[in-house]
């Protein structure tokens, strides 16, 4: 297939409302853009413009978030559309020193745009606006995180290219922004520049939002996806959109879900990785090409704790706190050193990294976040998403040296 007309395409759906990727829960990553290059490992910034302990990274189109320790939120990368928060326009290559808010629990980073969720349950987003994503009544960027919250009640955020969604406090899954494909599950595709007032989904305790496609995980570890699904992502058994939640779970043993551009996953009770959707590029880990419309009934990886699907690609964390990633290798984002544009159809044999916490993934990049507290990135760098001060693309997963983790000289 001609990778770079679709990760163009990607972009160009980012631009007119949909595109990204998402995972389980507070956080999410994005997939929505490619960039091509290599480069070699380089230093990471000064320890003066680290954060002071860092306890979640959430990973956009072509920027990165990380929750500090204190409650803060700093972010790197393209600013195009203000997604970095500081107040300007323009793209950073290495984290800022100060917080762009604070008084956050957990962040969600879609394409173009940031989301927080406050300390207090409400929720706050800036970036691009141009589907409504931001959930303030227009459809203006801002360059600034808002002083008030656009809803309350809230206990996890997930964000797509051109959506926003939110679990409330009940079980409830509420969702905003664009919906061109159904993604806002209100059984219509009218985009929406505020938060509904009414649930499109009950007995939920975990959401995801993918490129144009948004999931549940149920209370029963049930999972109920909808939204695209031009690539069987929805796990229904059919390439039909659908923009109403369906009444029935398509698995039934699912601990964590993440939604990327194209295809979904799943790390079951047991600990197993299971991705449907997409597969061209073996993101799915089954060792073929092929799509598939429902979820398998193997494991492609085992001894997981947590996965995320990107653009093309996933990767997962494991009990032992090992990375491994497979999928598309655009810009070295599987972290393996392994040749550019050159697909892995199954889960390496082996980890690009350990002591790892938690993983993060974008369009073309890859960020985790370190038992240490210390935060490590390769793949893409195009915008200085990585954090290093623009050096080239990393291919290999950087074995020491965190970019934005605990300062030796914290208290």
């Amino acid at each position: 297939m001609n990778h770079d007309l679709l990760i163009r395409t990607l972009l160009l759906l980012s631009a007119v409302a949909a595109c990204s990727g998402g995972s389980q829960g507070s956080g999410g990553g994005a997939g929505a853009s490619g960039a091509g290059g290599g480069g070699s490992d380089a230093s990471a910034p000064e320890t003066t413009s680290t954060p002071c302990g860092v306890g979640a990274v959430a990973v956009g189109a072509a920027h990165t978030c990380v929750l500090t320790a204190a409650g803060g939120v700093r972010c790197w990368g393209a600013d195009a559309s203000g997604q970095l928060g500081d107040g300007g326009l323009l793209d950073r290559s290495t984290p800022p020193a100060s917080d762009a808010l604070l008084g956050v629990l957990a962040i969600a980073v879609g394409a173009n745009h940031t989301c927080a969720l406050m300390t207090t349950g409400g929720v706050r987003c800036w970036g691009s606006d141009q589907s409504g994503q931001l959930g303030d009544g227009a459809t203006t960027p801002r360059a600034s995180p808002p002083t008030s919250d656009v809803l309350t009640g809230v206990k996890a955020l997930a964000a797509g290219a051109g959506h926003t969604c939110a679990l409330m406090m009940s079980g409830g899954v509420r969702c905003w922004g664009s919906n061109m494909f159904g993604e806002l599950g209100d059984g219509t595709t009218q985009s929406r520049n505020t938060p509904p007032a009414v649930d499109a989904l009950t007995g939920a305790v975990g959401i995801a939002a993918g490129t144009a496609h948004t999931c549940a995980l149920m209370t029963n570890g049930g999972v109920r996806c909808w939204g695209r699904n031009t690539f069987g992502q929805l796990g229904d058994g059919t390439t039909d959109d659908r923009s109403s939640p369906p009444g029935n779970d398509v698995v039934a043993d699912a601990a964590v879900i993440s939604a990327g551009s194209t295809h979904t996953c799943i790390v079951t009770k047991s600990g197993g990785v299971r991705c449907w959707g997409g597969n061209a590029d073996g993101q799915l880990g089954d060792g073929t090409p092929e799509d598939r419309s429902t979820p398998p009934t193997v494991d492609a990886l085992t001894g997981v704790s947590s996965v995320a699907a990107g653009n093309l690609f996933t990767c997962a964390l494991t009990t032992e706190g090992g990375v491994r990633c497979w999928g598309y290798n655009s810009d070295g984002q599987l972290g393996d050193d392994t040749e550019l544009a050159v697909e892995r159809r199954s889960p390496a044999d082996r980890d690009v990294l350990g002591g790892a916490e938690a993983v993060a993934v974008g369009a073309a990049d890859t960020c985790v976040l370190m038992k240490s507290g210390g935060i490590r990135c390769w793949g893409a760098n195009d915008n200085g998403q990585l954090g290093n001060d623009m050096a080239p693309n990393r291919l290999i997963a950087p074995p020491a040296g965190d970019l934005a983790g605990l300062d030796p000289r914290c208290p």
